[in-house]
């Protein structure tokens, strides 16, 4: 495919924007090449500024379950935005929204409502903080909580050592206040909470990791996690991605876990910026104006998020069935993939949860963010472009989830199975 007009907005934008992106990732820099600036989608598909036409996997990165303009989503914002943009005053919506985030989440006491996943994660954290009165944090190598400073941290050489920045502009005292261990090792986790677990405020953790490419949870390390509520250390599950993706009540329905706190994001704003952080009563009230954890944001629960997610949700709540037909297409898509790597006698892992997919082009299996950093990265960037070139917009990175929605079906899965089979 030619991108001409693409090539010549890239080459402006990087005269305005650091690299031309407002986001690392969309800079296509994990694969080389010029990223496509997308100017409309519908369904599965997207199409770029030179009218090409591509069959998505992207979907902006999880939040299009119900596929790129949904009907009934976008006439609600629309009916919506008649009214007002926005407000910075309480709005009915906001109150429809967490209610409907208390049924999918029946842990969930209060809600509170942000802007971004970001600001869900780092509020969670400063709460659980404010409410323990402790203040290290623990994460896992590979999970990705939002760019704040005190996640954007790696281990240090040992198991039970400090954080060190991955950021620049982070300073090593803060960094040093989170604890980094690895994702799917409970006793790793078990050693560092006998050792230190009543100095630790909160474990935060992707129940099923999207940014590391997919990686699923082992029952023992799921188990580990809920052993540290023994030594008072709050969970929080970090369901920005996974939430109203892998079930209605995300992964804490689908694996029966126990959080203390919950952050959300992506789905729950269904495609406009929208995110939020809830949890148990008597952790929630020590949020400002209740409690001394201040916390605020001027387009917090603004009107066309809230409309935009409130009709996501009611659509979702209303076909319970779309679940089950995400997990057999799913299916599909991953026995296809399997089959097609398998023939072409190219070494492959593929895990998937639900409607969440990863190849890595590497033996299996692929547990662990070591086991995924085995990935051939060569080999995935001659495997995304030539997807690209044949219509199939893959996540431009090894290590992104690539996500379906209810507007996929069986004949977008073969096209993507054909397009692989060629582009291998």
């Amino acid at each position: 495919m030619e991108r001409p007009i693409s090539e010549a907005y890239f080459q402006e934008a990087k005269r305005h924007i650091p690299g031309g992106v407002s986001s690392p990732v969309r800079a296509f820099k994990a694969v080389g090449g010029t990223p496509p600036f997308l100017v409309r989608g519908e369904g599965a598909y997207v199409w770029d500024a030179d009218g090409n036409r591509y069959l998505d996997y992207v979907m902006s990165w999880g939040p299009l379950i119900l596929g790129h303009a949904h009907p009934e989503v976008v006439a609600r914002v629309k009916e919506v935005a008649e009214k007002g943009l926005t407000f910075g005053a309480p709005h009915p919506l906001e109150v429809a929204l967490a209610k409907k985030v208390k049924r999918a989440y029946p842990g969930v006491d209060l809600v509170r409502f942000v802007s971004t996943g970001t600001e869900a994660t780092m509020s969670a954290i400063r709460l659980a903080r404010g409410y323990t009165g402790r203040k290290y944090v623990v994460k896992f190598r590979g999970n990705y909580h939002g760019h704040a400073d005190g996640l954007l941290v790696e281990a240090g050489s040992g198991a039970l050592t400090f954080g060190v920045p991955s950021s620049a502009g982070v300073p090593e005292e803060y960094a040093k206040l989170t604890l980094v261990l690895e994702y799917n090792d409970p006793e790793g986790l078990r050693a560092l909470l006998r050792a230190r677990g009543e100095e630790v405020a909160a474990i935060i953790f992707e129940p099923v990791v999207g940014n590391a490419g997919v990686l699923l949870p082992t029952e023992d390390f799921l188990k580990a996690l809920h052993e540290a509520k023994e030594y008072g250390v709050l969970l929080i599950a970090d369901e920005v991605m996974t939430g109203f993706r892998l079930a209605f009540g995300g992964a804490t329905e689908r694996l029966g876990l126990k959080p203390d706190l919950v952050t959300l994001g992506k789905i729950l704003g269904g495609g406009l910026p929208a995110a939020a952080y809830g949890g148990r009563r008597e952790i929630m009230e020590k949020v400002a104006p209740l409690g001394p954890v201040y916390q605020a944001g001027t387009l917090s629960g603004n009107p066309l998020a809230m409309a935009a997610g409130l009709a996501t949700l009611e659509i979702l709540e209303e076909n319970p069935g779309y679940y089950r037909y995400l997990e057999d297409l799913g299916a599909k898509l991953e026995a296809g993939l399997r089959e097609v790597l398998s023939q072409k006698g190219v070494p492959h892992a593929v895990n998937r949860m639900g409607s969440m997919l990863t190849v890595f082009f590497t033996e299996g299996p692929v547990v662990t963010f070591q086991d995924a950093k085995r990935t051939d990265t060569e080999l995935f960037k001659r495997f995304f472009h030539g997807l690209l070139d044949r219509g199939v917009y893959w996540p431009p990175s090894n290590f992104e989830a690539a996500f379906l929605s209810v507007a996929h079906t069986e004949v977008e899965v073969e096209k993507t199975l054909d397009a692989m089979g060629e582009a291998l």
